[in-house]
């Protein structure tokens, strides 16, 4: 395995679909019971995601990754995953700063996301790394708590 804090992150290719998976179910696993369904992460066409290009991982093994979205004025940051067992050693922190650096490098001046208001690590975490809470919104099962993050 690379050192964590020196992998590179890449596109993710069709290879590594059960990769993105596997990654995928087990960072929103421990959420299903907490928020009572399964968190829209888990149930993405991830082979789909990986062809579109949305997909980025790193690791290698693949230990985390980010699904990424790019709309007019904005990237919009669908799902952020990292392995449980990797957890602390700066891997989600490596992959924020990617996503803010591929929206630079697109030419779009802010990043969005939303998170689970019932995922209250996220609540934590986010803020530290400059995103400003928009608004909280019911959206079907989900209640949501939407984000921003104005690159400077």
């Amino acid at each position: 395995m690379t050192n964590d804090l020196s992998a590179r992150v890449r596109r993710a290719v069709a290879d590594d679909v059960p990769a993105v998976r596997d990654v995928t179910d087990a960072a929103y696993r421990p959420y299903v019971e907490r928020i009572g369904v399964v968190p829209q992460p888990m149930e993405a066409d991830h082979a789909a995601d990986v062809a579109a290009g949305k997909v980025f991982v790193t690791g290698e093994p693949v230990i985390g990754l980010v699904v990424v979205e790019a709309f007019p004025g904005h990237l919009f940051l669908d799902s952020v995953a990292v392995r449980p067992d990797a957890h602390g050693r700066g891997v989600g922190r490596r992959l924020l700063h990617f996503v803010d650096a591929h929206a630079r490098a697109l030419g779009l001046g802010e990043v969005r996301l939303y998170t689970n208001a019932l995922m209250w690590e996220n609540q934590q975490i986010y803020p530290r790394y400059g995103y400003e809470v928009v608004e909280r919104r019911v959206e079907g099962p989900y209640d949501r708590i939407h984000y921003r993050k104005r690159l400077a």
